[in-house]
């Protein structure tokens, strides 16, 4: 299994940005489509966006598209999420999540939190 550590999440305003970084370890990132989930408090965890192994396929949850953007390099097993115009029902923790194949997220990170105020 890959594990998986994510980072740059933080408190900013409404309409600023944020980067969070997954990063792996134990095995090559570049075999996986990895996927970032968010959950808000009280809500259902939720696929806000994907990128397949090669970053070639990428998915957005109508919530974000045109606001967030994944990308990966697989050189140094990573991949990332540029979050734009970042409003406050964005607020949530991240999580980033590795698909061994077939939808199967089995290798997740622990979270960040971001949270973005009014």
């Amino acid at each position: 299994q890959v594990q998986l550590v994510e980072s740059g999440g933080g408190l900013v305003q409404a309409g600023g940005s944020l980067m969070l970084s997954c990063a792996a370890s134990g095995r090559s990132l570049s075999n996986y489509a990895v996927g970032w989930f968010r959950q808000a408090l009280g809500k259902e965890r939720e696929l806000a966006a994907r990128i397949n192994w090669g970053g070639g396929v990428k998915y957005y949850a109508d919530s974000v598209k045109g606001r967030f953007s994944v990308s990966r390099d697989n050189s140094v097993n990573m991949v990332y999420l540029q979050m734009n115009s970042l409003q406050p029902e964005d607020t949530a923790i991240y999580f980033c999540a590795a698909d061994s194949g077939a939808g199967r997220y089995d290798s997740w990170g622990r979270g960040t939190q971001v949270t973005v105020s009014s």
